[in-house]
């Protein structure tokens, strides 16, 4: 039981602290504050949602957040990958006090391929971003032992 509740605050802190995967280019820095708050609340609820047993994927947000940095990369967006970035855009922005999609270009609803494309660009997101973490516990862990060695002759009195 007291391991369970261990993982649970585990995947709580996660929630709060795991990077934001952006589209590799440079513009990670010019998310907008509402979407990151926004990851932050819907990661939150994705973690409630996986104690009733589902699947742990990313979030609305997220996939945003990775769109709205691949559009400023430059280059051409096909129809699918618009479509589906207006339609995250338009849920996440409705979810809180944020600038609203126009009409003339919101999203409703996507076809069973773009889903399908949308679950997959959340999963993609979520296993990197898993991936990221366990890479920032590894160099953590590599630079404690590291510390601990460099002090433990002068803690000790040994002199180096």
């Amino acid at each position: 039981m007291h391991n369970r509740i261990d993982k649970q605050i585990d995947e709580l802190v996660d929630a709060l602290t795991d990077a934001i995967i952006v589209w590799p280019g440079g513009w990670a820095d010019t998310l907008p504050d509402w979407i990151k708050s926004e990851i932050q609340l819907e990661r939150l609820a994705q973690n409630m949602k996986s104690l009733r047993g589902e699947r742990m994927t990313a979030t609305d947000a997220e996939a945003c957040a990775y769109l709205y940095t691949r559009s400023l990369e430059g280059g051409p967006i096909d129809s699918d990958w618009t479509q589906i970035y207006l339609y995250v855009a338009g849920k996440t922005a409705s979810r809180g006090k944020n600038a609203q999609i126009p009409d003339d270009i919101k999203v409703d609803s996507l076809n069973n391929y773009q889903l399908g494309l949308l679950r997959d660009l959340k999963d993609w997101i979520y296993e990197h971003r898993v991936k990221v973490r366990q890479e920032k516990r590894k160099e953590k862990k590599a630079q404690a032992i590291a510390e601990t060695k460099t002090r433990a002759p002068q803690q000790l009195k040994l002199g180096v």
